[in-house]
């Protein structure tokens, strides 16, 4: 199912690799997508609606659940089933005392299934709450097509996702200067609380080898292949991209950004304070301002076709509130409206109780009536 906020950039021409062609000049993943940060646009994409196993991609939305729930200092008891876990590890020592924030370390930078099953324990009392915790959460994000049922990834009858929705998960992550820290550490110290302290490192090779990487996550099952969830930024441009089952993950993240930093560009305008009239107020106009300043990603060959169109009245009639919605402002491409936003009013105008204005709104009345009855 495809979400209706999933603006896929067709209409401007503008895709960074034709979904028919990736195989032979692109990624060579089942599924990717790449998604600009700022909006939540989806820039390119193949496959990227389509359910498949996470893998530990999974832990992005383990982490934002955690980091949510606050209380990171706080020191936990990890149980013989979570240190059990199979697959990747933090390697966490049943009985072992951590602080909650050192076990985050341990699930996102070597991975850890065991700090997983810790910090679901932690912070809901068993995997199975945390879990409806975390479709909750999904779905109100907007990853409706997502399902887990354990905050790991190992495979799972039932836990599936779709490119667009790790990136729907990943943006809103990276808003906490926490999770941004946590994935782009490429090493740290780890240890029990008044235990001997070890290195972890982070498995995302491109935290080495690509500029302006914000790290995320990797993941790898037999039933999910190879994944990596990735962002980068550049100048005023930060992209999140997502490739599923790909044997070459980081190369073609690499050339899947490189693309998108080429082609795309961030148009930015905002718009001018207008001045509209008034009638029967203390004043004769107020003025009028955007709510924000509009923001679209757009192909570099079509962004000087973007224009700025400002709808709002010639007048308004008193009073007027302060902050009363009057007028829109967009970015528009053709017919495409890439970004809008409300035109707000600055000022309060009440109505001009005057004698000098009664008597004007008198004649306004009496020439009305005149007009219809006098056709």
């Amino acid at each position: 199912m495809r979400p209706r906020s999933a603006l896929v950039i067709v209409a401007l021409g503008g895709t960074l690799l034709a979904p028919g062609t990736c195989r032979a000049q692109g990624p060579s993943a089942h599924a990717y997508l790449i998604m600009d940060a700022r909006t939540g646009w989806v820039l390119s994409e193949h496959n990227g609606f389509e359910r498949r196993p996470p893998a530990s991609t999974t832990k992005i939305l383990t982490a934002l659940v955690v980091i949510e729930r606050g209380r990171l200092g706080r020191v936990v008891t990890v149980s013989p089933r979570a240190a059990a876990t199979p697959g990747s590890s933090a390697h966490l020592r049943a009985h072992g005392r951590y602080r909650v924030l050192d076990l985050l370390r341990g699930l996102l930078l070597p991975s850890g299934n065991d700090a997983a099953v810790a910090l679901a324990e932690a912070a809901d009392g068993s995997v199975s709450a945390f879990v409806r915790r975390m479709n909750r959460r999904a779905r109100e994000l907007g990853a409706v097509a997502s399902h887990f049922v354990n905050p790991h990834g190992l495979t799972a009858p039932g836990h599936v996702t779709t490119a667009y929705d790790l990136a729907v998960l990943t943006r809103a992550a990276l808003r906490h200067p926490l999770f941004r820290e946590l994935v782009t550490t490429r090493s740290a110290d780890f240890g029990e609380v008044g235990g001997p302290v070890r290195r972890l490192y982070n498995s995302n090779r491109l935290l080495a080898t690509y500029p302006g990487v914000l790290g995320v996550k990797t993941g790898t099952t037999s039933a999910a292949g190879r994944c990596l969830v990735a962002a980068a930024r550049r100048g005023e441009l930060t992209l999140i991209g997502v490739v599923l089952d790909d044997p070459d993950r980081f190369a073609d993240m690499v050339r899947l950004f490189d693309r998108g930093f080429r082609e795309f560009a961030r148009v930015r305008r905002r718009p001018a304070a207008v001045r509209v009239r008034v009638r029967d107020g203390e004043r004769p106009w107020v003025p009028v301002v955007a709510a924000r300043e509009l923001d679209a990603p757009v192909p570099r060959a079509q962004a000087d076709g973007v224009r700025l169109r400002v709808w709002v009245p010639r007048q308004l009639l008193a009073p007027v509130r302060r902050h009363e919605v009057v007028g829109t402002a967009a970015l528009v491409a053709g017919t495409q409206v890439l970004d809008r936003t409300v035109l707000r009013t600055q000022a309060a105008v009440p109505v001009d109780r005057s004698l000098s204005a009664a008597l004007r709104r008198g004649l306004s009345l009496l020439a009305t009536i005149w007009r219809i009855a006098h056709p």
